[in-house]
């Protein structure tokens, strides 16, 4: 009964077929935008995580915050919170920290021949650059010697090169920094690779020396701007963050003195507002479905005005209200189902070509087309109802004798 059922709705919609495609559309569209949404969502969230986890989950970013001032006392300065030997005691006395680099960063014109570059200067350590897996493309990077003395040696970025000396080597000469009327020369002993944006700004735009050498030339301060930690794992990134806010809660008397970002903040944090913005934009997209339930009622109460004798004739013959009421509610599922397979098929050709234009890779979640499927089945079996309905309980006689 039930293939027999099937086979006469396929029949009775092929009968009129542009009728049944123009029924169909509002599905299709609606099933291809729920998975082309979720599709694009998903592989531009994967690039993005990617591109994080790749500069590496363990980071972590030690910030002062600058504290309010009140009753006539001016708010303190991030400046004066943070010192090179608390830095080393985050490194100590924090077993899940695997090292810390103390930053200090300001911008200024950089000078070399008759050309100048405003670019930033960073002061910091060694472990900077294994904390963001950093590296010098020719020469070298500075040294411990050159942190305990202070010397005035530079690390140039890429950036920083290609606009100050194009295809020459720099390495070996020398180059001066112009900060606040006061004109600083470094001996330039190396060029860092070419790196994409971390979460310390541009690496390619930015100079580096020895922390100690911009403490007392540039800041003539012994505070340094913040740190940058790494801890022992990616798992043990959460327990860092922890022993680093219990160290400086005792150090500086109150959480409200520094800010602590990790990556993986970050990344959840990312991961929770393209959550957002997909269900919001597949419920957009979903509406679509249900002005095709809207259209598949349509043509089902128009199919049985025009069907009227034909439901007579079978009620004569001893189908049952069931019966009738059944073969109009498989027609609605075909119509939504087939409408549904062809909107899985539209949606994966959209999600594609989108992913090779946008350039990441093409994501489709076979939960999102299980559920696109069983929703428009849903909308179809919903909108279906009230025509068959309609259509049972028509009597057999005035159906017979209708024109």
């Amino acid at each position: 009964m039930l293939l027999e059922m099937l086979r006469i709705a396929l029949r009775s919609l092929s009968s009129n077929k542009m009728r049944t495609f123009l029924s169909m559309l509002g599905i299709i569209i609606g099933v291809g935008a729920v998975i082309a949404v979720i599709s694009i969502a998903a592989g531009s969230q994967q690039q993005v995580t990617s591109r994080i986890s790749a500069m590496g989950s363990n980071l972590i970013h030690i910030q002062p915050r600058i504290r309010r001032g009140m009753f006539g006392q001016l708010s303190s300065d991030a400046q004066e919170i943070f010192t090179l030997q608390l830095g080393e005691a985050i490194n100590d006395y924090c077993p899940s920290v695997l090292r810390t680099a103390p930053v200090c960063q300001t911008s200024g014109h950089f000078i070399a021949g008759g050309t100048n570059y405003r670019a930033n200067l960073v002061g910091t350590s060694l472990d900077y650059l294994p904390i963001n897996d950093y590296r010098p493309e020719q020469g070298k990077f500075f040294s411990e010697y050159d942190l305990d003395n202070a010397t005035g040696v530079i690390v140039l970025g890429s950036e920083i090169v290609a606009e100050l000396f194009e295809d020459e080597n720099p390495v070996g000469q020398k180059i001066s920094f112009l900060y606040s009327n006061h004109s600083f020369t470094y001996n330039i002993i190396g060029v860092m690779e070419e790196k994409e944006r971390g979460m310390t700004g541009n690496f390619n735009s930015s100079a580096y020396i020895p922390v100690t050498t911009y403490l007392q030339q540039i800041a003539n301060s012994r505070y340094v701007n913040n740190y940058l930690a790494q801890a022992s794992s990616a798992g043990a990134a959460g327990e860092a963050v922890q022993e680093i806010k219990y160290l400086l809660t005792r150090y500086l008397n109150g959480e409200e003195d520094f800010r602590i970002t990790s990556q993986d903040q970050l990344l959840e944090t990312i991961s929770e507002v393209t959550a957002t913005m997909t269900l919001m934009l597949a419920g957009i997209a979903g509406i679509s479905l249900l002005v095709g339930g809207i259209g598949i009622m349509n043509i089902m109460l128009v199919s049985v005005t025009e069907r009227t004798k034909e439901i007579g004739i079978r009620k004569a013959l001893g189908a049952k209200r069931k019966h009738i009421m059944s073969q109009f509610l498989i027609e609605a599922l075909t119509l939504s189902g087939l409408g549904g397979l062809l909107g899985i098929v539209v949606g994966d050709i959209c999600a594609y070509f989108v992913a090779r234009i946008g350039g990441w890779g093409f994501v489709i979640s076979p939960a999102s087309v299980f559920l696109a499927l069983g929703f428009s089945l849903t909308v179809g079996v919903f909108f279906g109802i009230y025509p068959a309905f309609k259509a049972a309980k028509l009597d057999p006689v005035i159906a017979l004798s209708y024109e």
